[in-house]
């Protein structure tokens, strides 16, 4: 019987690391006004890009930041073997008309703002296993879109409560390759979905926190670590409200990654920028991971990161047949070559 990849209960390890070789990162105006503006490939100068309808416009984002990533690259559009990808709108819209116009083999998912995880883990499943050798990873999502679909059209100016959080215009891709240069993907957790029986649409971080501590444990503990082997541990978008909450429950379970541990949701904004808890939605951890972060492991102010992206697995019906929201987080440690 061959010997497996498969470390404890729910982690990989990749015997031969697949390397990140290029990324790309594209945001909206708000979060070209954050803190991380300079990371950012890209800052669209409104929300429309220059298409008639938000949901144009996000499914244009997503093939802006793939396409840039290959370019990055030094690749074309039919270099790339294969396109993982997935975004907030129902039936993954945005991605499946981007990968309509990339001409891409393609492979839609849906894991809500988990996405960006789930796709680089499914890659470099794919690619260590030599299925394909070049696979693009991406994520996307999109303010305007998100409030229509999942709370209220903005132009109803209905009043948000402190706990909610502004789902994020951006995208990031990465391309996922067997050989080069570049950061390597070495340990994945897929995570549980989780349900602790929180019904509020509008404190996601609380709903989504509890997934983020047992997939972070389950990691630590599938690997025998402990959370200093990493120089940063970041969530995928709890926001305040749900880091807070994450935080109380690592010392319940005897994880403890502070002070190396933030979120991507925080990072994301500038505290003035009025985004209540935080940013949300695929495009958050997305763009964080292919903007500051990965730009933060080539400068070596990172040597080990995990990347642990939260979804919120909830539908406007469920929520209004009074289901909980059942959550999930998967974690990807993405560690410098040599590091």
């Amino acid at each position: 019987m061959p010997a497996t990849k498969k470390r404890g209960k729910q982690t990989v390890v990749f015997d031969s690391p697949p390397i990140l070789t290029a990324w790309a990162s594209v945001v909206g105006p708000k979060e070209g006004q954050g803190p991380w503006k300079e990371d950012f490939d890209q800052v669209y100068p409104d929300y429309l890009f220059g298409e008639q309808t938000w949901e144009k416009a996000e499914s244009k984002m997503l093939r802006d930041v793939v396409e840039l990533a290959l370019r990055k690259g030094d690749y074309q559009n039919t270099d790339a073997e294969l396109l993982l990808a997935g975004d907030l709108l129902n039936q993954i819209v945005s991605s499946n008309f981007a990968a309509r116009e990339l001409g891409i083999p393609f492979m839609g998912l849906y894991g809500a703002c988990s996405t960006m995880a789930e796709a680089l883990i499914a890659g470099a499943m794919l690619v260590e296993g030599q299925f394909f050798s070049r696979v693009v990873a991406a994520a996307c999502s999109h303010h305007y879109t998100a409030e229509r679909q999942y709370r209220f059209p903005v132009e109803q100016g209905v009043q948000k409560a402190p706990s909610s959080q502004w789902t994020a215009t951006a995208g990031g891709a990465v391309i996922v390759e067997s050989a080069g240069a570049g950061p390597c993907i070495t340990a994945a957790t897929v995570g549980k979905v989780i349900d602790l029986g929180q019904t509020d649409p509008s404190d996601m971080g609380s709903a989504m926190a509890p997934a983020a501590a047992d997939t972070i444990k389950m990691h630590l503990q599938d690997l025998n670590r402990t959370s200093d082997y990493y120089d940063l541990i970041v969530t995928g978008d709890l926001g305040k409200v749900g880091m807070a909450i994450a935080e109380q429950l690592f010392i319940k379970d005897g994880v403890v990654p502070n002070p190396s541990y933030s979120d991507c949701g925080v990072l994301l904004y500038d505290e003035s920028q009025g985004v209540d808890s935080g940013g949300s939605g695929c495009g958050c951890s997305a763009s964080m991971l292919c903007g500051p972060l990965l730009q933060k492991v080539i400068q070596g102010k990172i040597n080990r990161l995990l990347l642990v992206a939260t979804g919120a697995l909830m539908s406007p019906v469920t929520s209004y047949q009074g289901e909980s929201i059942p959550a999930i987080a998967h974690a990807v440690a993405i560690e410098s070559q040599g590091g």
